[in-house]
């Protein structure tokens, strides 16, 4: 059993637009036990913290910790020991900018979280939905026009994001295949996308019976379904399907965003991934005719981010980002910084971030109860969110279940 006091602790976790006064933080055993003015508690160890400002330990909604390169039909074909061993390092690069927690959004499998969880590597908590399900000609269906391979070949690759699925009873199998192998959610490709050949963006992609089959799956396994979505319509189609997790979402129309807001869903914007691929995608191995489409999303999106702040709609941070690009991961708080308040920013990688990952109280917040999982931070992001940008500069502590992983 182990036990560390952390003293004079100055919280910033996006609840109010000012940190807290000096907490005490009392933490035994990986989880948090006590948070207060004032504690009375033995601990094998204390820390004082009153020069730095304390957070919560960044969740990133929206990561794909295998997307090795930008050409995802080619990293879809490398080796699988290959693709971990990369993945392992974009991970650790994770962490070490103060993430202590992503969600996969496709290709992340039980083996590389249990490999996380039981140290082979350093890495963020990782929450997965295994291989992302889309159709024949969807998100994901790397393959082209003249190419006819076997797709069940990409359900079996670490570097494939997504598995194809046709038809009511091979969505079923998809699904339940995939949760039977550790996912925690489903991800359903409902929408077309930028990064694979022959799907333009608000192409309608799965039947209505077969979306609400994937989230009748998903329910009955305690769970739900992620939808990737752009155009307004298929945004509207993936909610009369009861599809609760928007992904993206850059094309929603005002009276959806009503929706949403009045329906509890919620949704994760990823506006830096498309800045970085308007400007280096080519540079990174993104293909001609996936370049082509980043102007169809990208500036609907940033206008976008205040109209759903304002309609009060629980956003996740998240950055979708393929490849070398990964490490500009934290320079979505200052894209978003021009758009929203500060506390609204953090809030979306912590208070907010929790809820979309349905793990309120666990993560994003330090409460009682909760893992001790925290940052500590060379200034006050509320003033300065590129505090949180770079490589983890400004963050000389990071802590993930009472450990220290950077001091």
């Amino acid at each position: 059993m182990t036990s560390l006091l952390i003293r004079n602790a100055r919280i910033v976790d996006g609840s109010q637009d000012r940190p807290t006064d000096p907490m005490q933080i009392a933490i035994e055993d990986g989880k948090i036990k006590e948070v207060a003015a004032s504690v009375s508690f033995a601990a094998d160890e204390e820390l004082d913290l009153s020069d730095l400002i304390v957070m919560p330990g960044l969740i990133d909604c929206h990561v794909h910790t295998i997307a090795t390169t930008a050409n995802l039909g080619e990293n879809a074909s490398l080796p699988s020991s290959l693709i971990a061993a990369k993945s392992a390092r974009l991970m650790n690069d994770m962490l070490m900018r103060g993430f202590t927690t992503v969600r996969d959004l496709g290709g992340a499998d039980r083996g590389l979280q249990q490999a996380v969880e039981e140290g082979y590597f350093a890495g963020p908590r990782l929450v997965i939905c295994g291989k992302a399900l889309s159709q024949t000609g969807g998100h994901t269906d790397y393959r082209g026009p003249y190419n006819n391979r076997n797709v069940d070949w990409y359900a079996s690759q670490l570097g494939s994001m997504g598995r194809i699925c046709d038809g009511l009873a091979e969505v079923q199998r998809a699904a339940r295949e995939e949760l039977k192998g550790g996912a925690q959610f489903i991800k359903v490709m409902a929408d077309g996308g930028i990064s694979s050949p022959s799907d333009p963006v608000g192409y309608l992609v799965f039947s209505v019976d077969e979306l609400k089959a994937m989230v009748e799956i998903a329910k009955g396994f305690g769970t739900y379904v992620a939808g990737h979505l752009y155009a307004d319509e298929a945004i509207t189609r993936a909610l009369d399907c009861g599809i609760e997790c928007i992904e993206h979402g850059n094309l929603i129309a005002d009276d959806t965003i009503a929706r949403v807001a009045r329906e509890g869903a919620v949704v994760v914007p990823t506006n830096i991934t498309y800045d970085l691929l308007a400007r280096r995608g080519a540079e990174f191995g993104l293909p001609p005719e996936s370049v082509a489409k980043i102007e169809d999303v990208r500036e609907a999106g940033l206008e976008k981010l205040e109209k759903l702040h304002a309609a009060g709609v629980t956003m996740g941070y998240g950055t979708d980002l393929l490849g070398g690009m990964q490490s500009e991961q934290s320079e979505e708080f200052t894209l978003r910084g021009r758009y929203l308040p500060a506390d609204a920013v953090i809030r979306a990688a912590t208070l907010d971030a929790a809820k979309v990952l349905r793990m309120e109280g666990e993560l994003g917040a330090l409460v009682a109860g909760a893992h001790a999982d925290l940052i500590a931070v060379n200034g006050n992001p509320l003033e300065n969110l590129d505090l949180l940008t770079g490589q983890g500069q400004h963050i000389p502590l990071i802590m993930k279940g009472g450990i220290a992983v950077k001091h």
